[in-house]
Protein backbone atom coordinates (compact mmCIF):
# COMPACT_ATOMS: atom_id res chain seq x y z
CA UNK A 1 0.00 0.00 0.00
CA UNK A 2 1.38 3.40 -0.92
CA UNK A 3 2.02 6.15 1.60
CA UNK A 4 -0.88 8.18 0.26
CA UNK A 5 -3.20 5.21 0.56
CA UNK A 6 -2.12 4.65 4.17
CA UNK A 7 -2.52 8.30 4.94
CA UNK A 8 -6.04 8.71 3.68
CA UNK A 9 -7.53 5.31 4.44
CA UNK A 10 -8.67 6.57 7.80
CA UNK A 11 -10.77 9.37 6.38
CA UNK A 12 -13.73 7.08 5.91
CA UNK A 13 -13.69 6.69 9.68
CA UNK A 14 -13.71 10.41 10.42
CA UNK A 15 -16.44 12.11 12.38
CA UNK A 16 -19.88 11.66 10.86
CA UNK A 17 -21.68 14.94 10.33
CA UNK A 18 -25.39 15.35 9.72
CA UNK A 19 -25.72 15.19 5.95
CA UNK A 20 -27.88 18.28 5.66
CA UNK A 21 -25.63 20.54 7.75
CA UNK A 22 -23.20 23.02 6.23
CA UNK A 23 -22.11 26.27 7.83
CA UNK A 24 -23.86 29.42 6.65
CA UNK A 25 -20.60 31.25 7.36
CA UNK A 26 -17.87 28.83 6.21
CA UNK A 27 -14.30 29.26 7.35
CA UNK A 28 -12.95 29.68 3.83
CA UNK A 29 -15.11 32.81 3.39
CA UNK A 30 -13.98 34.46 6.62
CA UNK A 31 -11.66 37.40 5.92
CA UNK A 32 -9.72 38.00 9.14
CA UNK A 33 -7.02 40.70 9.01
CA UNK A 34 -4.06 39.84 11.18
CA UNK A 35 -4.63 42.80 13.48
CA UNK A 36 -8.31 41.90 13.96
CA UNK A 37 -8.08 38.26 15.04
CA UNK A 38 -10.89 37.40 17.49
CA UNK A 39 -10.50 35.08 20.44
CA UNK A 40 -12.27 32.38 18.41
CA UNK A 41 -13.15 32.66 14.74
CA UNK A 42 -15.70 29.85 14.68
CA UNK A 43 -19.03 31.45 15.57
CA UNK A 44 -21.69 28.94 14.47
CA UNK A 45 -23.67 27.63 17.42
CA UNK A 46 -25.64 24.83 15.74
CA UNK A 47 -22.83 22.69 14.30
CA UNK A 48 -23.42 19.03 15.21
CA UNK A 49 -19.64 18.62 15.64
CA UNK A 50 -19.66 21.10 18.48
CA UNK A 51 -17.55 24.22 18.92
CA UNK A 52 -14.02 25.42 18.34
CA UNK A 53 -11.84 23.79 21.00
CA UNK A 54 -8.90 26.20 20.97
CA UNK A 55 -8.38 29.91 20.40
CA UNK A 56 -7.01 32.23 17.74
CA UNK A 57 -5.61 35.03 19.87
CA UNK A 58 -2.17 33.71 20.72
CA UNK A 59 0.75 35.50 22.37
CA UNK A 60 3.58 35.02 24.84
CA UNK A 61 1.13 33.93 27.54
CA UNK A 62 -0.10 31.02 25.38
CA UNK A 63 3.30 29.91 24.09
CA UNK A 64 4.07 26.58 25.74
CA UNK A 65 3.83 22.86 25.02
CA UNK A 66 0.22 22.77 26.21
CA UNK A 67 -0.93 25.65 24.01
CA UNK A 68 -4.29 25.34 22.27
CA UNK A 69 -3.49 28.04 19.72
CA UNK A 70 -5.23 27.43 16.38
CA UNK A 71 -3.56 30.20 14.41
CA UNK A 72 -0.55 29.10 12.38
CA UNK A 73 1.99 30.45 9.89
CA UNK A 74 3.98 29.37 6.87
CA UNK A 75 6.60 32.05 6.26
CA UNK A 76 10.04 30.67 5.43
CA UNK A 77 12.04 27.50 5.86
CA UNK A 78 12.98 28.51 9.40
CA UNK A 79 9.52 29.82 10.28
CA UNK A 80 6.59 27.51 9.64
CA UNK A 81 3.95 25.59 11.56
CA UNK A 82 2.15 22.26 11.30
CA UNK A 83 -1.24 21.15 12.55
CA UNK A 84 -0.98 18.26 15.01
CA UNK A 85 -2.97 16.81 17.95
CA UNK A 86 -3.12 18.43 21.36
CA UNK A 87 -2.83 15.16 23.28
CA UNK A 88 -0.16 12.44 22.96
CA UNK A 89 -0.42 9.49 20.59
CA UNK A 90 -3.68 10.63 19.00
CA UNK A 91 -4.68 9.73 15.44
CA UNK A 92 -5.58 12.51 13.05
CA UNK A 93 -8.99 10.93 12.46
CA UNK A 94 -9.76 11.43 16.14
CA UNK A 95 -8.18 14.88 16.41
CA UNK A 96 -8.91 16.58 13.07
CA UNK A 97 -11.45 19.04 14.50
CA UNK A 98 -9.21 19.95 17.43
CA UNK A 99 -5.61 19.95 16.21
CA UNK A 100 -3.40 22.86 17.27
CA UNK A 101 -0.47 24.74 15.81
CA UNK A 102 3.11 23.53 16.35
CA UNK A 103 5.69 26.03 15.06
CA UNK A 104 9.40 25.88 14.31
CA UNK A 105 10.03 29.34 15.75
CA UNK A 106 9.07 31.00 19.00
CA UNK A 107 6.98 34.15 18.92
CA UNK A 108 3.66 32.88 17.56
CA UNK A 109 2.08 31.88 20.87
CA UNK A 110 1.98 28.20 19.91
CA UNK A 111 3.63 24.92 20.83
CA UNK A 112 7.22 24.62 19.57
CA UNK A 113 8.24 21.74 17.31
CA UNK A 114 10.64 19.66 19.45
CA UNK A 115 14.25 19.07 18.53
CA UNK A 116 14.52 16.10 16.16
CA UNK A 117 10.85 16.01 15.18
CA UNK A 118 11.47 17.20 11.61
CA UNK A 119 13.91 14.87 9.85
CA UNK A 120 13.69 16.51 6.43
CA UNK A 121 11.82 19.37 4.77
CA UNK A 122 11.51 21.09 1.42
CA UNK A 123 9.83 24.48 1.03
CA UNK A 124 8.84 25.58 -2.47
CA UNK A 125 7.52 29.08 -3.10
CA UNK A 126 5.67 29.69 -6.34
CA UNK A 127 3.88 32.74 -7.73
CA UNK A 128 0.62 31.56 -6.14
CA UNK A 129 1.36 29.43 -3.07
CA UNK A 130 3.91 28.18 -0.55
CA UNK A 131 4.34 24.43 -0.19
CA UNK A 132 6.14 22.49 2.52
CA UNK A 133 6.73 18.75 2.68
CA UNK A 134 9.00 16.47 4.63
CA UNK A 135 9.53 13.57 7.00
CA UNK A 136 9.12 13.54 10.75
CA UNK A 137 9.17 11.61 14.00
CA UNK A 138 5.43 11.97 14.39
CA UNK A 139 5.11 10.86 18.02
CA UNK A 140 7.04 14.00 18.96
CA UNK A 141 4.07 15.97 17.60
CA UNK A 142 1.53 13.75 19.36
CA UNK A 143 0.52 12.00 16.10
CA UNK A 144 -0.32 8.37 16.79
CA UNK A 145 -1.22 5.44 14.60
CA UNK A 146 0.15 4.38 11.23
CA UNK A 147 -2.23 6.47 9.13
CA UNK A 148 -2.74 10.19 8.96
CA UNK A 149 -5.19 12.58 7.40
CA UNK A 150 -5.93 15.97 5.95
CA UNK A 151 -6.39 19.24 7.80
CA UNK A 152 -7.93 21.93 5.63
CA UNK A 153 -9.86 25.17 5.41
CA UNK A 154 -13.00 23.36 4.29
CA UNK A 155 -13.89 20.51 6.57
CA UNK A 156 -16.94 18.31 6.16
CA UNK A 157 -19.23 21.07 7.41
CA UNK A 158 -17.39 24.17 6.17
CA UNK A 159 -15.93 24.97 9.60
CA UNK A 160 -12.47 23.68 8.75
CA UNK A 161 -10.21 21.09 10.35
CA UNK A 162 -9.33 22.29 12.87
CA UNK A 163 -12.62 24.07 13.38
CA UNK A 164 -11.81 27.76 13.30
CA UNK A 165 -8.19 27.34 12.26
CA UNK A 166 -6.48 30.40 10.74
CA UNK A 167 -3.35 30.48 8.56
CA UNK A 168 -1.13 33.47 7.75
CA UNK A 169 2.11 34.26 5.91
CA UNK A 170 4.47 37.20 5.51
CA UNK A 171 6.09 35.70 2.40
CA UNK A 172 3.44 35.94 -0.31
CA UNK A 173 4.57 37.92 -3.37
CA UNK A 174 1.63 40.27 -2.89
CA UNK A 175 3.00 41.13 0.56
CA UNK A 176 5.91 42.91 -1.14
CA UNK A 177 8.41 41.48 1.31
CA UNK A 178 6.87 43.25 4.30
CA UNK A 179 7.82 41.02 7.22
CA UNK A 180 6.08 43.30 9.70
CA UNK A 181 2.65 42.23 8.43
CA UNK A 182 0.88 38.97 7.69
CA UNK A 183 -1.63 38.05 5.02
CA UNK A 184 -4.33 35.49 5.58
CA UNK A 185 -4.39 32.32 3.50
CA UNK A 186 -8.06 31.47 3.16
CA UNK A 187 -7.38 28.34 1.12
CA UNK A 188 -5.00 25.76 2.61
CA UNK A 189 -4.52 22.02 2.93
CA UNK A 190 -2.15 19.96 5.12
CA UNK A 191 -1.53 16.23 5.50
CA UNK A 192 0.34 14.63 8.38
CA UNK A 193 0.89 11.01 9.40
CA UNK A 194 2.71 7.84 8.33
CA UNK A 195 5.99 9.54 9.30
CA UNK A 196 5.65 12.52 6.96
CA UNK A 197 3.76 15.72 6.21
CA UNK A 198 2.93 18.18 3.46
CA UNK A 199 1.03 21.42 3.24
CA UNK A 200 0.14 24.13 0.81
CA UNK A 201 -1.22 27.63 1.48
CA UNK A 202 -2.45 29.84 -1.34
CA UNK A 203 -2.07 33.57 -1.87
CA UNK A 204 -5.60 34.88 -2.13
CA UNK A 205 -4.46 37.30 -4.85
CA UNK A 206 -2.66 34.56 -6.79
CA UNK A 207 -3.82 32.35 -9.62
CA UNK A 208 -6.83 30.19 -8.74
CA UNK A 209 -6.32 29.81 -4.97
CA UNK A 210 -9.30 27.51 -4.64
CA UNK A 211 -8.03 25.13 -7.32
CA UNK A 212 -4.36 25.17 -6.36
CA UNK A 213 -5.19 24.59 -2.69
CA UNK A 214 -8.26 22.46 -3.30
CA UNK A 215 -9.31 20.33 -0.33
CA UNK A 216 -11.74 17.96 -2.04
CA UNK A 217 -9.09 15.31 -2.80
CA UNK A 218 -8.51 14.31 0.81
CA UNK A 219 -8.22 10.59 0.01
CA UNK A 220 -5.34 11.09 -2.45
CA UNK A 221 -2.76 12.36 0.05
CA UNK A 222 0.42 14.28 -0.72
CA UNK A 223 1.08 12.47 -4.00
CA UNK A 224 -1.67 14.40 -5.71
CA UNK A 225 -2.29 17.41 -3.48
CA UNK A 226 1.32 18.52 -3.00
CA UNK A 227 3.72 16.65 -5.32
CA UNK A 228 7.24 17.21 -3.99
CA UNK A 229 10.84 16.01 -3.85
CA UNK A 230 11.21 16.04 -0.06
CA UNK A 231 13.30 13.35 1.60
CA UNK A 232 14.73 12.53 5.00
CA UNK A 233 17.97 14.44 5.56
CA UNK A 234 17.03 17.18 3.08
CA UNK A 235 16.52 20.71 4.37
CA UNK A 236 16.09 23.02 1.38
CA UNK A 237 14.16 26.03 0.11
CA UNK A 238 13.37 26.43 -3.58
CA UNK A 239 11.55 28.64 -6.03
CA UNK A 240 9.03 26.87 -8.21
CA UNK A 241 6.33 27.03 -10.84
CA UNK A 242 2.67 26.64 -10.00
CA UNK A 243 1.43 23.08 -10.27
CA UNK A 244 -1.60 22.19 -12.36
CA UNK A 245 -4.69 22.53 -10.14
CA UNK A 246 -5.28 19.46 -8.03
CA UNK A 247 -7.27 16.82 -9.91
CA UNK A 248 -6.64 18.35 -13.34
CA UNK A 249 -4.46 16.42 -15.78
CA UNK A 250 -3.55 16.43 -19.46
CA UNK A 251 -3.27 13.30 -21.60
CA UNK A 252 -2.46 13.54 -25.33
CA UNK A 253 -3.27 17.24 -25.28
CA UNK A 254 -6.71 16.75 -23.74
CA UNK A 255 -7.44 18.27 -20.32
CA UNK A 256 -9.57 16.25 -17.90
CA UNK A 257 -10.60 16.56 -14.25
CA UNK A 258 -10.63 13.59 -11.90
CA UNK A 259 -13.58 13.39 -9.50
CA UNK A 260 -12.89 11.67 -6.19
CA UNK A 261 -15.69 9.21 -5.36
CA UNK A 262 -17.72 9.28 -2.17
CA UNK A 263 -16.00 7.89 0.91
CA UNK A 264 -18.22 4.83 0.76
CA UNK A 265 -16.74 3.93 -2.65
CA UNK A 266 -13.29 2.26 -2.58
CA UNK A 267 -10.54 3.86 -4.66
CA UNK A 268 -8.26 1.66 -6.74
CA UNK A 269 -5.10 3.70 -6.28
CA UNK A 270 -3.36 1.70 -8.98
CA UNK A 271 -6.01 2.66 -11.51
CA UNK A 272 -6.11 6.43 -11.07
CA UNK A 273 -6.16 8.17 -14.46
CA UNK A 274 -2.90 10.08 -14.03
CA UNK A 275 0.37 10.11 -12.13
CA UNK A 276 1.28 13.52 -10.69
CA UNK A 277 4.83 14.90 -10.73
CA UNK A 278 6.24 17.91 -8.87
CA UNK A 279 6.19 21.18 -10.80
CA UNK A 280 9.62 22.42 -11.91
CA UNK A 281 11.69 24.03 -9.15
CA UNK A 282 14.89 26.08 -9.19
CA UNK A 283 17.32 28.07 -7.02
CA UNK A 284 17.26 25.41 -4.31
CA UNK A 285 19.36 26.27 -1.25
CA UNK A 286 20.27 23.75 1.46
CA UNK A 287 20.49 24.47 5.18
CA UNK A 288 21.51 22.65 8.33
CA UNK A 289 18.66 21.42 10.48
CA UNK A 290 20.27 22.92 13.59
CA UNK A 291 19.93 26.38 12.05
CA UNK A 292 16.26 25.85 11.25
CA UNK A 293 15.04 24.39 14.53
CA UNK A 294 17.02 26.23 17.17
CA UNK A 295 13.81 27.15 19.02
CA UNK A 296 13.14 23.49 19.77
CA UNK A 297 16.68 22.59 20.76
CA UNK A 298 15.80 22.36 24.45
CA UNK A 299 12.49 20.60 23.85
CA UNK A 300 12.80 16.83 23.67
CA UNK A 301 9.18 15.78 24.02
CA UNK A 302 5.68 16.84 23.10
CA UNK A 303 3.79 17.89 26.20
CA UNK A 304 3.69 14.88 28.47
CA UNK A 305 4.21 12.45 25.61
CA UNK A 306 7.13 10.14 25.24
CA UNK A 307 9.13 11.28 22.25
CA UNK A 308 10.93 8.06 21.54
CA UNK A 309 10.21 5.98 18.51
CA UNK A 310 9.56 6.84 14.90
CA UNK A 311 6.35 6.15 13.04
CA UNK A 312 6.50 5.55 9.33
CA UNK A 313 9.38 5.42 6.91
CA UNK A 314 12.16 7.91 7.52
CA UNK A 315 14.29 7.13 4.51
CA UNK A 316 14.09 8.04 0.87
CA UNK A 317 11.42 10.37 -0.41
CA UNK A 318 8.84 11.68 2.00
CA UNK A 319 6.01 9.25 2.61
CA UNK A 320 2.30 10.09 2.84
CA UNK A 321 2.14 10.08 -0.93
CA UNK A 322 5.11 12.36 -1.45
CA UNK A 323 6.91 10.05 -3.85
CA UNK A 324 5.34 11.17 -7.08
CA UNK A 325 8.38 11.24 -9.33
CA UNK A 326 11.43 13.45 -9.58
CA UNK A 327 11.01 17.03 -10.68
CA UNK A 328 13.29 18.76 -13.14
CA UNK A 329 15.40 21.30 -11.30
CA UNK A 330 14.75 23.90 -13.91
CA UNK A 331 11.99 26.28 -14.76
CA UNK A 332 11.25 29.89 -14.12
CA UNK A 333 10.79 32.00 -11.04
CA UNK A 334 12.87 33.24 -8.17
CA UNK A 335 11.74 33.43 -4.61
CA UNK A 336 11.76 36.09 -1.99
CA UNK A 337 13.40 35.14 1.27
CA UNK A 338 13.45 38.51 2.93
CA UNK A 339 13.36 38.12 6.64
CA UNK A 340 11.52 35.85 8.98
CA UNK A 341 10.86 38.00 12.02
CA UNK A 342 7.82 36.64 13.77
CA UNK A 343 5.36 38.60 15.84
CA UNK A 344 2.84 37.09 18.16
CA UNK A 345 -0.79 36.91 17.22
CA UNK A 346 -3.54 38.75 19.00
CA UNK A 347 -2.70 41.87 20.91
CA UNK A 348 0.95 41.17 21.61
CA UNK A 349 3.46 42.00 18.90
CA UNK A 350 6.90 41.41 20.36
CA UNK A 351 9.32 40.23 17.67
CA UNK A 352 10.98 36.85 18.02
CA UNK A 353 14.64 36.09 17.47
CA UNK A 354 15.69 35.20 13.94
CA UNK A 355 16.54 31.60 13.14
CA UNK A 356 18.25 31.06 9.78
CA UNK A 357 20.42 33.87 8.48
CA UNK A 358 17.91 35.85 6.47
CA UNK A 359 20.66 37.62 4.60
CA UNK A 360 22.13 34.34 3.40
CA UNK A 361 18.78 33.08 2.21
CA UNK A 362 17.93 36.36 0.51
CA UNK A 363 21.33 36.41 -1.18
CA UNK A 364 20.89 32.87 -2.42
CA UNK A 365 17.49 33.65 -3.92
CA UNK A 366 18.49 37.07 -5.14
CA UNK A 367 15.79 38.55 -2.93
CA UNK A 368 13.56 38.95 -5.96
CA UNK A 369 9.82 38.71 -5.47
CA UNK A 370 7.97 36.13 -7.48
CA UNK A 371 5.91 37.70 -10.20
Amino acid sequence: MSGSTLLVSLLALSTVVRADYFSTDPLVDKVVPYDQIPYQVMTDTDDPRGFQSGYNQCNSSTENQDSLCQTMFVNHLDDFCLWAPATPNTTISDAEANVVAWCSKAGHGTRIIPNGAITGIQLVQTPSYIQIAGTLNQLMLDVGGTDGGELDSGGQDGEGNPMGGLVYSNAFPSNNGNNASYQQAQHWSFFIGDGAFCGKICDQTGSNPQGLCNNIYDRLGCDYNAPNDAAAGMFEACAGDDMIPVGTYVVNGATSVYTQPAETVPIDYNALPYTPTPAPSSNCVSFASADLFAAGASITGAGSASATGVSGSQTGAATTGATGGAAAKSGSGTATASGSTASTTGSSGAPAALGVSVGAMALAFGAVLLV
